[in-house]
């Protein structure tokens, strides 16, 4: 029997609306809830392996998306969140009495400066955007998984139509290379 991956992509993949509008994010506290407001749909969502990202209970992989910085805010009871970690990059804003993290941003110079980090699983509305790959596969080893078991992610994936990556997707790596390029001068910065 194949591991769980995640209750959203075990039993298959729903698609998306290309015209969805966006909706409402919330914590799982049964009251008072954290509530994110996202006025357009996600972009590059997928399962992420990091040790970093919130992930359901018993889940092996979170499923993460990108939404524009200026498309999210905190609509109600912005009081109970909290950084997780300030030190890393992407500042995970979780809620301090369920623990789900809400979104995610960076502050610091880096190439997706300006996304903010959202599980749209927080939703009770459907249409969102699709899982469109995997990332990070082999970081749940780090966390405790049998490395004889990835060849069994892998096909789970593959069955669900996603590719794998022990990084990001080949298009959200040129992003990053092209940053750094423009940066060090290796390319000019208007291209």
């Amino acid at each position: 029997m194949a591991p769980s991956l995640h209750p959203l992509i075990d039993n298959g993949i729903t698609k998306g609306r290309e015209d969805f509008p966006g909706g409402k994010l919330y914590c799982h506290c049964p009251t008072d809830k954290v509530e994110v407001t996202l006025s357009s749909n996600v972009a590059h969502n997928h399962a992420c392996g990091c040790s970093k990202c919130w992930k359901p209970a018993g889940a092996l992989f979170s499923i993460v998306a990108v939404i524009p910085r200026n498309n999210l805010k905190v609509t109600a009871h912005e009081e109970k969140l909290k950084i997780v970690d300030e030190s890393a990059t992407i500042q995970r804003h979780a809620c301090q009495s369920c623990g789900v993290h809400l979104y995610g941003r960076i502050e610091t110079e880096h190439p997706f400066k300006g996304l903010d980090f959202v599980h749209v699983e927080l939703s009770d509305t459907k249409g969102w955007q699709e899982p469109q790959f995997a990332a990070f596969v082999s970081s749940i080893i780090e966390q405790g998984f049998n490395p004889k078991g990835m060849d069994e992610v892998r096909s789970k994936f593959k069955s669900l139509g996603l590719e794998t990556y022990d990084v990001l997707s080949p298009p959200l790596m040129d992003l990053i290379a092209t940053f750094t390029a423009k940066k060090t001068g290796a390319l000019p910065a208007n291209l």
